[in-house]
C-alpha cells in the first residue's frame, strides 16, 4: 500500500516530464537496509508467533488441567527421580526445570526483539504510526503474525521495486 499526500501533486511540472519532488517516496534507509531489515523482521515474527502459540497451549494446560511441564526433579512424595514430563502443579517435583515457565520467559524477551525489528523497518519505511501498532499486536495474537508478515513483506517489496530512488544516498 503506498502512501500517497492528496495535497501534494502527483504529476509532473509544465513540460518538465520529471515529477515534482514533493511527489516522490523517500525511505529512511537504503534499499539493501531495508531489506535487511525485512528479513530480520520475518525471522522474529515467524519465531514469536510460533512462541506465542506455545504460550496459549502451555496456558491450557495450566489453567485448565492445573499442571506444567518438568524436566528433571525430584518427586518430594515418593522419592522417585522425575524425567520430563507433565506434573500437578501443586509442587510435588521439587528441583528440575520448569518448562512451563521457560515458555513464557522466552516469548516475553523474544516480543521484546520483534518490536525492535518492527520498529526499524517501520522507520526505514517511514509509514504511519498505526501501521507500527498494527505490526506490534501481531506478536500478542495468535496467528496474527503469521498474516501480517505475509503482507508486510509483500508490501515492503512491492514499494522498494516501485521506488528504486527512494533511499537514502549514504
Amino acid at each position: 500500500m503506498s502512501e500517497t499526500n492528496p495535497a501534494q501533486p502527483n504529476d509532473t511540472p509544465a513540460g518538465s516530464g520529471v515529477p515534482t519532488a514533493a511527489a516522490k517516496r523517500r525511505f529512511g534507509g537504503t534499499p539493501a537496509q531495508i531489506l535487511g531489515a525485512l528479513k530480520f523482521y520475518k525471522v522474529l515474527a515467524y519465531a514469536t508467533g510460533t512462541m506465542l502459540l506455545l504460550l496459549c497451549i502451555e496456558l491450557i494446560v495450566r489453567y485448565g488441567f492445573h499442571s506444567v511441564l518438568m524436566a528433571g526433579g525430584t518427586n518430594s512424595v515418593t522419592g522417585a527421580s522425575h524425567g520430563f514430563g507433565f506434573v500437578g502443579s501443586d509442587g510435588v517435583v521439587t528441583g528440575g526445570v520448569n518448562v512451563s515457565t521457560l515458555v513464557l520467559i522466552v516469548h516475553g524477551w523474544m516480543y521484546v526483539v520483534y518490536l525492535i525489528a518492527d520498529f526499524r523497518l517501520w522507520s526505514l519505511m517511514r509509514w504511519q504510526f498505526g501501521r507500527l501498532v498494527l505490526i506490534a499486536l501481531g506478536g500478542v495474537v495468535p496467528f496474527l503474525s503469521f498474516i501480517v508478515e505475509g503482507r508486510i513483506h509483500k508490501e515492503v517489496l512491492a514499494e522498494v521495486a516501485a521506488n528504486p530512488k527512494a533511499g537514502k544516498r549514504y
